[in-house]
């Protein structure tokens, strides 16, 4: 991968990993799951979210981004809804509510085109950078001014060198 889709790759994965967990523990308190969850539930919850933001940055997605992208969100808030429904003091068992699962599945949308609009919209600022900071950078060169150089004429000057050529003894000294 170029450097550009290695730095959008890297902005899905954050975005991938971290709107799992947010949309994980989201969903589970919308759909039943009211109690907060402990905080080793929450870290669990960060530890897997953050792999799965490191495996969905490193899958390369040029074939179907959309759909891709969905896939990988649902697999992801799966992944985090499992861990908090591990992890959590209650158990409300391992196939969601109605609730829930709509939740889920409204996230994984609205969530896909808002990681899409944002890929999109740093590949445009990272190339409207990438150009400003080239002009900026650009070597100057010097612009040559269409006027020449010339001399002034000093009218006196030229008189005088006239008047005093011709009084001086050049040459051999004449015979006569």
């Amino acid at each position: 991968m170029t450097s550009r889709l290695a730095d959008v790759a890297q902005l899905r994965g954050g975005f991938v990993g971290g709107t799992s967990g947010a949309v994980s523990l989201a969903a589970h308190a919308l759909g039943g799951g009211g109690m907060a969850p402990s905080q080793s539930a929450v870290v669990l919850l960060l530890l897997a979210c953050a792999s799965v933001g490191a495996v969905v940055a490193s899958i390369d997605t040029r074939r179907s981004p959309t759909a891709a992208l969905a896939l990988m969100l649902a697999a992801g808030q799966a992944i985090g809804h499992t861990t908090l429904t591990i992890a959590s003091d209650h158990q409300h068992g391992v196939v969601p509510s109605l609730p829930m699962l709509a939740a889920h599945i409204a996230a994984v949308g609205v969530c896909a085109a808002a990681i899409r609009g944002a890929e999109r919209g740093y590949v445009v600022a990272a190339s409207t950078v990438a150009t400003i900071v080239a002009v900026l950078l650009r070597p100057w060169a010097p612009q040559h001014s269409p006027l020449t150089v010339r001399t002034r004429y000093r009218a006196k000057v030229v008189l005088r060198q006239l008047l005093t050529s011709g009084l001086g003894t050049r040459g051999p000294p004449a015979f006569v």
